[in-house]
């Protein structure tokens, strides 16, 4: 059995809601609440879920961009939260992330070559003057040109400006990656070059993706694994042929109903769930998907689900869910309340 490079234990990230005239905690928002799962070295592990889910806020909490609430982050068998704040700086050389909004993320007052310099500076990855032969490698590397180090963001496009997110991310070596929607502000051509990129650059430099999305088009594209989100919580993990050909958990179903077909003479059957998602201050008892799941008995309001093996043909890569009826479902034996 191979061990996991990133192992992540029973994570919590509440965010405090203070009120009244002192401004006490009165209550807390929880975004991800309790959650375990591993990646393995050289896949890519995605997160997938509705907005609000705790998808990004697991991926903050992993590299303590945000401070998690309790919980253990393993990296090669080294607890993460255990680090001084100057250690974690140090360690964060092995862990970058790609954000979301290239815009944001890279400064607009410095040039291509002063942001990549700045991260291997910091890092002091590579010798002071062997860093401008790196950087223009690195700009080879990510489809762009040397002779684009002196320019500033604004002078690059969309798609340009996220593949110096890119080169940023690698300029320091690292092992794991974690893309916070990192292609979903480009248009769909872009996208599928970025997206290329990435699988191009794993194999590499064998590098370790923890990939997070609400796209699944992109997620079946670049996954080895699948987890899905809701409120907080796993509800289902396993291999990518597993959870989009064989999904266990009525809200992995809802969400792979609702996929676009290219296609305008196929038809399917789309499952609508009524209802919105529940607040994270307070989410409901037992399963949280049972105010807007069609199978939902009292068992599910009452008892919180165990994320359990859902069979013998999916020992192999364990193929987990969290419902209580996974087994009735599949066999035809409940009948969704609603359609």
């Amino acid at each position: 059995m191979t061990t996991n490079l990133l192992q992540v234990n029973n994570l919590k990230q509440y965010f405090p809601i203070k009120g009244g005239i002192f401004g006490r905690r009165i209550n807390d928002v929880k975004a991800v609440d309790d959650i375990t799962f591993g990646v393995r070295e050289g896949e890519t592990l995605s997160i997938v879920g509705e907005s609000g889910c705790g998808k990004s806020t697991t991926g903050r909490a992993i590299l303590r961009l945000d401070e998690p609430t309790s919980g253990e982050v393993s990296f090669n068998g080294e607890d993460l939260l255990a680090l001084s704040k100057s250690d974690m700086r140090k360690r964060r050389k092995d862990l970058q992330i790609i954000f979301q909004d290239p815009y944001a993320s890279i400064n607009p007052r410095q040039t291509v070559r002063q942001v990549l310099n700045e991260a291997m500076e910091i890092q002091n990855v590579v010798p002071k003057a062997k860093r401008l032969d790196r950087m223009m490698e690195l700009m080879e590397t990510v489809g762009l040109g040397a002779h684009q180090l002196d320019r500033f963001p604004h002078e690059f496009s969309g798609g340009q400006r996220q593949r110096i997110g890119i080169a940023r991310a690698l300029a320091v070596d690292p092992k794991l990656i974690v893309c916070d929607e990192s292609v979903s502000a480009l248009d769909v051509s872009i996208q599928a070059q970025v997206l290329n990129l990435l699988k191009k650059l794993q194999k590499e430099f064998n590098l370790t993706y923890l990939f997070i999305s609400h796209d699944l088009g992109v997620v079946r594209h670049i996954s080895d694994r699948v987890m899905v989100m809701y409120l907080g919580k796993i509800v289902e993990i396993g291999d990518k042929k597993s959870v989009f050909d064989n999904p266990k958990h009525p809200y992995t179903k809802t969400l792979l109903s609702a996929i676009p077909v290219p296609d305008p003479t196929a038809t399917r059957d789309q499952i609508v769930l009524k209802g919105d998602v529940p607040s994270p201050i307070d989410p409901p008892t037992g399963c949280r998907f049972h105010t807007r799941c069609p199978f939902a008995t009292d068992k599910c309001k009452d008892e919180v689900p165990e994320l359990r093996n859902t069979g013998k043909d999916m020992m192999k890569e364990g193929h987990n869910a969290a419902c209580h009826y996974i087994e009735e479902i599949e066999s035809g034996e409940m009948k969704p309340k609603y359609t």
